[in-house]
């Protein structure tokens, strides 16, 4: 439990304190966001603000999870490592992104191609790793199946279909964290509450693993405790990023940000066995890769826009609502999906445990 507490309030303060000297230092260097000339006309105003502001996020992040480790003297787990891998690597891809996108300064950094190989070579790593370092209890990071909240056994897909499910989650989540990076602080402040649904998620899960005890409805589950601190390290990072990243924005997280925080949702849910409880908390994020699939369909169908424009929030400004107002009701939405996955996940537990 110490632990979990070193690595939120370390990478928090890391966060605050870090963020600053990169907006400084970025800006010397010419490092500004390229506006796209098709978005909403208000935000060519932010034109020049500071990005890459993820670097600060992957930093906090893996400060904190040492910090609490050198504190606490418990060994790092498999489970989270794999978890910092998947969001250092698609961090770096992000990066990379960003780095094109400011040299050749216009909003287009790599490729799709390229951008896809990056994602799912990282993917296809994590995936393989996922299903080895077996514990004593022969517990692996992750399972062969799909999960709600615990493993549903009639899915199962083998090592290999469980590498390309791997591709498929981690793809959708970093690329719906990045589609909602339209606002200033929407992704982040959406990101920590749910990271914050997932710091519980491990810590119950460890309360109540079936190594500790064997109750109804305990958790098949390795490293949960490690996992959760991954976790607040990570919602620590985004809360104190958002300290600057908050309208008006004085720096973005560009995809260096949004893609790891995508992976690293992503991750989270293959190692808790929560990938499809994901969708509940993580609704906003869903919402939003869903209105750009939506209009695209709709567009090729028949020509004509659904919405005024994707993604989902950028519909709301258009149609005149204030980007505070926006990014606060999102925020909202946010708050109430994170609250129904973690409603939905006790009950879960609940029913379980009676059921024994």
């Amino acid at each position: 439990m110490r632990g979990i507490f070193v690595a939120g309030g370390v990478a928090l303060a890391l966060s605050i304190l870090l963020t600053p000297y990169l907006i400084r230092f970025f800006a010397r260097q010419g490092f500004g966001q390229e506006i796209r000339a098709d978005g909403p006309k208000s935000h060519q105003t932010k034109r020049g603000t500071p990005t890459m502001g993820g670097v600060a996020i992957l930093i906090s992040i893996w400060v904190g999870y040492l910090v609490a480790h050198l504190l606490t003297g418990e060994p790092m787990s498999a489970s989270a490592l794999l978890v910092l891998f998947l969001t250092t690597a698609l961090g770096l891809v992000g990066f990379i992104d960003d780095f094109l996108k400011l040299r050749r300064k216009r909003n287009l950094g790599l490729n799709k191609t390229s951008k896809i190989v990056g994602q799912v070579l990282t993917a296809t790593v994590f995936g393989i790793l996922a299903l080895r370092f077996a514990n004593e209890r022969n517990l692996t990071p992750a399972s062969e199946y799909l999960s709600f909240i615990r493993d549903i056994t009639v899915l199962g897909f083998g090592a290999i279909g469980f590498v390309l499910l791997c591709n498929l989650i981690i793809a959708a989540w970093s690329n719906g964290v990045n589609l909602t990076d339209g606002l200033d602080g929407l992704a982040a402040g959406t990101s920590a509450m749910v990271l914050a649904s997932y710091v519980i998620i491990g810590f119950w899960q460890f309360r109540n693993a079936c190594s500790i005890s064997a109750a109804a409805g305990c958790y098949e589950v390795r490293d949960p405790l490690d996992v959760a601190i991954v976790a607040s390290a990570a919602m620590g990072a985004c809360i104190g990023f958002l300290w600057w990243n908050a309208a008006p924005a004085r720096i973005f997280m560009g995809d260096t940000g949004s893609l790891a925080l995508g992976g690293l949702l992503a991750g989270l849910s293959i190692v808790t066995k929560t990938e499809l409880l994901l969708l509940v908390i993580g609704g906003v994020f869903v919402v939003e890769t869903l209105s750009v699939a939506l209009q695209i369909l709709v567009f090729r169908t028949t020509r004509r826009r659904l919405f005024r424009m994707a993604p989902f929030h950028h519909h709301f400004e258009l149609a005149g609502w204030a980007e505070t107002t926006v990014i606060i009701r999102f925020w909202l939405l946010a708050a109430m999906c994170a609250a129904l996955g973690l409603g939905i996940f006790y009950s879960e537990w609940l029913a379980a445990s009676a059921g024994g």
